[in-house]
């Protein structure tokens, strides 16, 4: 039953589901300080600012706005980044003349993650810019850049569709592209890499709850180091065109360096760097014990 490519693909997408589900109930509180610090970073001067304004102005439930899109987006993004990537390991396989039942190496699985992440990023897109625009709405009414906010994930699916249709969906496509098929490398890279350490000469499968959130924690951090830039730029494009058509992102890129240097880039990043770890631990953690427990489910039938 191992075999079977559909029930494969519907483990990997349930315990995909899984894990996206508990990296966003561990880490919103980060994600909502990192992308309000990436889209008006002279608001903020550092993450306690950030976190003091935010709980003064808005109360406690400033930190959760945006948690449904949120947990859309997770879900959607890690179902089908998790299934495609069990594909995407049996087409590595096949390039590099492996049997299909032969154990990848942590840099052809770090290939298989990145090659799954641009099927992810297809369905993130939509939800990541909901999510995002509900977590900066109290800054972009601050600024004067819209009257009236939305308060609700309905409120802003339906201003997006009235004000540029369907396609309105997928400002910043190219931008979550930018940074999903890179930083997918580093991250599965440097969980495999990570796994392989703590399990020395046992099975990577084998490893206990610590070894694996740690792993997880690991292959986080480094997808963040590698591509934050282009998140920043990202969250810049999807918040600010509630304003106005923005330029793309070489255009964003370039206005960001002009007008306010490279520091600006990394507005956000310390929030981002504390969550990645409890985040994507919880994330690795949830994916592989409900992904063991349905595979022990489905071999004894």
């Amino acid at each position: 039953m191992r075999t079977n490519p559909a029930i494969q693909a519907a483990i990997d997408l349930t315990a995909g589901a899984a894990g996206g589900t508990a990296c966003v109930l561990t880490g919103q509180p980060f994600d909502t300080a990192k992308v309000k610090m990436q889209t008006f970073p002279s608001m903020y001067k550092g993450l306690i600012e950030c976190i003091v304004k935010t709980y003064k102005q808005v109360g406690l439930r400033g930190f959760y706005k945006g948690t449904t899109p949120a947990l859309v987006a997770n879900i959607a993004e890690n179902s089908v980044l998790f299934m495609c990537y069990g594909f995407c390991q049996q087409i590595v396989k096949g390039v590099v003349g492996l049997d299909r039942k032969a154990k990848l190496s942590d840099l052809q699985n770090a290939a298989a993650g990145s090659f799954a992440s641009a099927f992810a990023a297809l369905v993130l897109c939509p939800t990541e810019l909901v999510k995002c625009r509900l977590q900066t709405m109290h800054e972009m009414q601050l600024s004067g850049k819209i009257i009236q906010g939305h308060n609700t994930v309905w409120s802003v699916v339906k201003s997006v569709i009235q004000k540029d249709g369907p396609l309105g969906f997928y400002h910043g496509l190219s931008s979550t592209l930018l940074r999903e098929v890179p930083g997918y490398f580093f991250f599965f890279g440097g969980y495999e890499l990570s796994r392989t350490f703590f399990a020395a000469e046992r099975p990577k499968d084998q490893l206990g709850p610590i070894p694996l959130m740690v792993s997880g924690g690991f292959g986080g951090i480094c997808l963040w180091i590698a591509v934050y830039p282009v998140d920043c730029v990202k969250s810049r494009i999807q918040v600010l065109s509630m304003s106005g058509k923005q330029a793309g992102f070489m255009g964003t890129f370039a206005n960001i360096l002009r007008n306010e240097g490279v520091f600006a880039l990394y507005s956000g990043l310390k929030p981002t760097l504390i969550r990645a770890f409890p985040a994507n631990g919880a994330l690795f953690l949830a994916y592989e014990y409900s992904r063991k427990m349905m595979m022990e489910q489905v071999d004894t039938y």
